[in-house]
């Protein structure tokens, strides 16, 4: 992600995360950030499609967001993105990745176990609208390939 990319990708955040969407500022400082953070997005013919990124505090890293437009939910973006985060954190020697996912969001939660990631918690009425937060990880150096399993 650049500079460039952040009116659409702030665009889309808004469109995807009503109740929850960051402020615009909030991808600016991200980016300024280049030594703990990573973002990427995804492209197509129509645009930014997707989007995510990565906070990395050895030996923590955190994914800070990952989002696909839904008419390209089902096709391999949030998996490629995902993979690309998980290899950022390798890269900088994370030994775990954590993220927290809607408890009302069931195949974002699928996407992740896929990668090996499991819940070791829950924050209730974490989200603006109520909705529990499920705090999930996963351990790097128990998981020395990442990637969907089957």
């Amino acid at each position: 992600m650049t500079l460039d990319d952040v009116p659409a990708v702030n665009a889309l955040e808004q469109k995807l995360f009503p109740v929850d969407a960051w402020p615009l500022q909030m991808f600016f400082d991200e980016l300024s950030q280049p030594e703990t953070r990573r973002y990427l997005v995804a492209e197509s013919s129509d645009g930014i499609v997707g989007y995510a990124g990565l906070m990395c505090i050895e030996p923590i890293a955190d994914v800070q967001t990952i989002a696909v437009v839904p008419e390209y939910e089902g096709q391999g973006i949030g998996s490629t993105l995902l993979t690309g985060l998980i290899e950022e954190a390798r890269r900088r020697r994370a030994a775990d990745v954590l993220l927290e996912v809607r408890a009302d969001n069931p195949r974002a939660q699928q996407l992740y176990v896929r990668f090996g990631f499991e819940q070791i918690h829950i924050r209730p009425r974490y989200y603006r609208d109520g909705v529990d937060a499920l705090i999930m990880r996963l351990q790097l150096a128990a998981n020395p390939e990442e990637g969907p399993q089957p």
